[in-house]
């Protein structure tokens, strides 16, 4: 049974903000199925020119890119109510893939219908601007973490910004949330070795700051990471979902 936009269970999270009887509507109209992935199935290829486009309503992913030799940069982590294959709707190629970390379910939207629904829907259309403008500052934060901030303190941001994202979306529960990635994910996002990383997270967790272990990560002092990260420990503002 899919779900119906009316009925979705993201759209009372504290995360995303409302949308009016009218754009449910609309973006029901828009929504042509759903589909669901085990984990470590590839969703969206680099280079591909797929037909559809998703939001993601259960389950976890990443998005990535590699280079010829094999290497990977993890580009970000998917978690519920992003929106993905922005990149394939608009250029007609995708930039990167994507894949599911843990069994997923997508709403699945027709990409050919995309710039109809996006011409005749202007709140809707202000919304995917929304989202791609907040990609874009996100990945200005990562380009700096990669760039300027010691191991330690990337990690700290990224375990962090992991569990504000998490909060906000319900996932955490006393300072508790399943976080079911691999070390190797973790580094290929922030450019370091897996040693490198593995020994960061011994010193995070020695310390007392965090714990990742068993596919569930526990935050302890949240000060002292954002201390640690040079950001600011605060909610995350509310969202677009489509």
């Amino acid at each position: 049974m899919t779900v119906a936009c009316q009925n979705c269970p993201l759209r009372g999270k504290p995360l995303f903000q409302g949308m009016s009887n009218d754009d449910v509507s609309r973006t029901q109209r828009f929504k042509s199925g759903e589909l669901s992935v085990d984990a470590g199935t590839p969703i969206l290829m680099e280079g591909s020119n797929a037909p559809q486009l998703y939001t993601a309503l259960r389950g976890m992913g990443l998005r990535y890119k590699t280079l010829p030799d094999g290497r990977r940069q993890v580009i970000n982590l998917i978690f519920p109510g992003d929106f993905i294959g922005l990149q394939a709707g608009v250029m007609a190629e995708m930039s990167h893939s994507v894949e599911a970390t843990t069994n997923m379910t997508l709403c699945v939207f027709d990409r050919t219908e995309f710039y109809d629904w996006f011409s005749a829907n202007p709140t809707r259309a202000f919304d995917l601007t929304w989202l791609a403008a907040a990609q874009e500052h996100f990945l200005g934060e990562a380009l700096t973490t990669l760039g300027q901030r010691s191991a330690v303190g990337s990690i700290a941001w990224a375990l962090l910004k992991v569990f504000l994202r998490g909060e906000a979306l319900g996932l955490a529960k006393g300072g508790s949330m399943p976080f079911p990635y691999r070390q190797q994910d973790l580094a290929d996002a922030l450019g370091l070795s897996l040693v490198h990383t593995n020994k960061t997270l011994k010193q995070i967790r020695e310390r007392q700051l965090a714990v990742w272990s068993d596919r569930v990560l526990q935050i302890h002092d949240r000060g002292e990471l954002a201390r640690l990260a040079q950001i600011e420990d605060e909610p995350l503002p509310r969202r677009p979902i489509i």
